[in-house]
């Protein structure tokens, strides 16, 4: 694989890269990044290869709150059409599913903490993923499946967990990228999120789930080494 330029839109102080960063520097691929919740300059179309939306708290259509979020779509809807790869994480994946004309609502349940990921596809970019994952959520809404999209993963308490548009834009409703860092960053801004309902685990649970992070990050490191392996 080339040196890749990788930039990430962040959208949140306690939602940065994660384990991108490690894979990044393990590969020896530069990484930069915009941090809109600074209302720092997006970037121009040629001074990346790979773009990675990440999570955020805020929703899609709160444009009259976030007015970055407007020029945000923008410039990933310029990076769809340029055929740069494109990865949405969370609120990442419901940005792209909005930029390519789906519906973002509201999900039936809020889903917090570990739970099991059900591959729904045989899609080669899931080579290395088994039937069935536990994987990190944090989200309360959820997307359409764009017309033209493949899915590719769901959940009990959401169907529509994963799709690859094309071969350039993957959506990823839950969070391989993360740390333990980030974690912990996770459970101090949300802890009023942590509320008695079907698909949200209480703190003590959520911690539980550390042991989770290492076969969260493998299936990041897998599935981004066959996302970009002709980039």
């Amino acid at each position: 694989m080339t040196k890749l330029k990788i930039h990430y839109l962040q959208h949140a102080p306690h939602e940065g890269a994660g384990y991108i960063s490690n894979y990044a520097q393990i590969n020896g691929y530069s990484l930069s990044s915009t941090k809109l919740f600074r209302n720092e300059l997006l970037p121009e179309l040629n001074t990346f290869d790979v773009l990675v939306i990440m999570g955020g708290p805020m929703g899609v259509n709160e444009e009259s709150k976030f007015a970055w979020l407007k020029t945000e779509k923008i410039i990933i809807r310029s990076a769809i059409e340029a055929g740069k790869k494109v990865i949405g994480i969370c609120l990442g994946s419901q940005m792209l599913a909005s930029v390519l004309n789906a519906r973002v609502y509201p999900n039936k349940e809020k889903e917090i903490g570990f739970f099991p990921l059900i591959k729904k596809s045989n899609n080669g970019l899931l080579k290395g993923f088994p039937e069935k994952s536990v994987v990190f959520q944090w989200h309360g809404d959820t997307f359409d499946i764009p017309v033209g999209a493949e899915l590719l993963a769901s959940s009990e308490a959401c169907v529509n967990q994963a799709f690859l548009f094309g071969e350039n834009v993957l959506a990823l409703q839950f969070h391989l990228e993360i740390t333990e860092e980030l974690l912990k960053g996770f459970l101090k801004s949300g802890k009023n999120e942590l509320l008695t309902e079907p698909y949200v685990q209480s703190a003590v649970t959520i911690k539980s789930g550390f042991k989770f992070i290492p076969s969260c990050n493998l299936l990041l490191k897998e599935l981004l080494n066959n996302f970009l392996n002709d980039a």
